[in-house]
């Protein structure tokens, strides 16, 4: 059959859990056999969300092709188990790049560029690339923001245009809050019908509802909200609060929204029938687990979603070891040779985070010197194993001042250092070492034990490494690179012989983390924290 696809807006305000319905709704049509893609289209003026500051933004995900990206992307595939990539995440700016560098071409013969027809057609070009393949039945586009921001017009102009070009094939979620006024005791529609009637106003009259709320909503509501915004009753659908976002599918699947879906297609949903049983089964082993271990994670950005794919992954390798993870977040910068006992004795496993800059890295160094110390499971992770390599300089090897280059330049012992191919770059922007790496494992490792072969693809975001100078010094020392890139000879990860587990990595094995296939290196990780 044709390519469909399904477009996902969110009115009212953000942060409804677009994505969350989005990666929903693509795990349902997977489960019924269907192939499905999802991307996300940003409104931003950024190429990319690798310069924002992660208390702006959150995490930046990065795809196996070496896209930086929204962190979406990340719940797009954990859900799914789909492997993105550049094409799946485009913003504003990169919209407005590639219509920007043909006309400096020449490509537009002399014509005046417009948001209509040049940037609408780019985008929908865009919005269209992953079904020209032939590869998928399904593509969901989740569009960033709200109804009614000024940024995201040409989107939902480019929406508008592809329902009129693409009537048997297109088709519009859109995603609502009912709030609940206590002092009133009342649930409010008002929000949801306003949201809707904006939408309309741009020509685009949204063929299934989601309405968001803490409470839930009573079938007259739903049909009121129905008869309001002419939509179809059996088409309005809420999504409460729930427990795990894991529990979003399932609940979209009892109210039927991948039927509506398809039924809006013109597909019989009788014809296939959703196998969600991996996933049932994964959230009943979520539930039933009854022991408990009580990791940290040692980083500088207080902010929740700065840690997404890391706090995931650790609750992924939870699950299937059937514990629940209590993952408790420590502010590197307040941690002190005096209170740093207090604050990670109580932790059965550390995780040292991923970050740049200065700030908070010298409470990371105290960190990692007491785990190592005292024999405590860690996991460091990019900045993570740099921090456990610095540390181990200074207070193994006796490389008083040992740094990386990135904290202090004139440093007399640059364990840490800019790869060379990046001393010449000027650019922030996209010019890391990024996307997926080989690595060679060394046997008799616990790298090995956690992978169980000699070679894995891992994806990176960084620019400075171990400074192989002083690989001899630190193996013979017991401080072990166990894991090096073939083609660079580059160190990826380090490891202490003599401890029960103090694991380094300079990748960022959180990526590759899903819902039905936890990493092993964090299934590892948990296993030694509960031991």
């Amino acid at each position: 059959m044709d390519a469909k696809y399904i477009f996902v807006t969110g009115g009212v305000v953000s942060s409804l859990g677009k994505g969350i319905i989005s990666a929903s709704l693509a795990n349902l049509l997977q489960s019924r056999g269907y192939k499905v893609t999802i991307q996300k289209f940003d409104p931003y003026i950024n190429i990319d969300p690798g310069t924002l500051n992660p208390y702006e933004h959150g995490e930046c995900y990065v795809t196996i092709d070496g896209q930086e990206t929204d962190l979406d992307l990340g719940h797009y595939e954990r859900f799914t188990g789909i492997r993105t990539t550049r094409a799946n995440n485009i913003t504003t700016g990169r919209i407005y790049q590639n219509v920007i560098e043909r006309e400096r071409r020449g490509e537009y013969l002399g014509k005046t560029v417009q948001i209509i027809p040049h940037i609408t057609d780019e985008i929908k070009r865009n919005m269209l690339l992953l079904g020209e393949s032939g590869e998928y039945d399904f593509i969901i586009t989740e569009i960033g923001g709200t109804v009614g921001d000024i940024e995201g017009q040409p989107f939902l102009e480019s929406i508008r245009q592809l329902r009129w070009e693409l009537p048997e094939n297109t088709l519009c979620i859109h995603l609502a809050h009912v709030p609940y006024i206590a002092a009133a005791g009342e649930l409010k529609t008002k929000p949801t019908q306003h949201s809707v009637k904006e939408l309309q106003s741009l020509g685009i009259q949204p063929d299934i509802l989601v309405l968001r709320a803490e409470h839930d909503l009573p079938r007259n509501l739903l049909n009121k909200v129905a008869s309001f915004c002419n939509v179809n009753k059996d088409c309005v659908i809420q999504s409460p609060d729930l427990q795990s976002i894991y529990e979003v599918p399932v609940n979209m699947l009892e109210q039927g929204l991948d039927s509506q879906v398809l039924k809006q297609f013109g597909i019989d949903p009788a014809a296939t029938k959703a196998d969600m049983e991996p996933w049932l089964n994964f959230l009943n082993r979520r539930k039933s687990a009854t022991r408990k271990v009580n990791i940290a994670l040692v980083g500088k950005y207080d902010l929740q979603d700065a840690y997404k794919s890391i706090t995931e992954a650790i609750s992924h390798a939870g699950t299937y070891n059937d514990c629940k993870v209590v993952l408790t977040f420590e502010n590197s910068e307040y941690i002190t040779p005096e209170n740093v006992a207090e604050t990670l004795s109580k932790y059965q496993g550390v995780i040292i985070c991923p970050g740049f800059g200065n700030r908070g890295i010298e409470g990371k160094i105290i960190a990692a010197k007491y785990c190592r110390e005292h024999n405590v499971p860690t996991l460091g992770i990019c900045l993570g194993m740099q921090i456990m390599a610095i540390e181990f300089a200074r207070n193994v090897l006796g490389m008083k001042d040992a740094n990386s280059s990135e904290m202090d330049a004139n440093t007399p012992y640059p364990v840490i250092d800019l790869m060379e191919e990046q001393k010449a770059i000027t650019n922030l922007g996209g010019t890391m070492r990024l996307g997926g790496y080989e690595c060679h494992i060394v046997p008799d490792s616990h790298l090995h034990d956690a992978y169980q072969c000699d070679s894995i693809i891992e994806r990176h975001r960084h620019r400075y490494e171990f400074n192989n100078r002083y690989h001899e010094a630190f193996e013979a020392a017991g401080m072990r690179p166990v894991g090096i890139n073939p083609s660079n000879n580059l160190v990826e990860a380090i490891e202490l012989t003599s401890a029960k587990w103090y694991v380094g990595v300079q990748f960022h094995p959180e990526y590759s983390s899903t819902v039905l296939k936890p990493h092993p290196l964090f299934m590892t990780f948990v296993k030694n924290a509960l031991q």
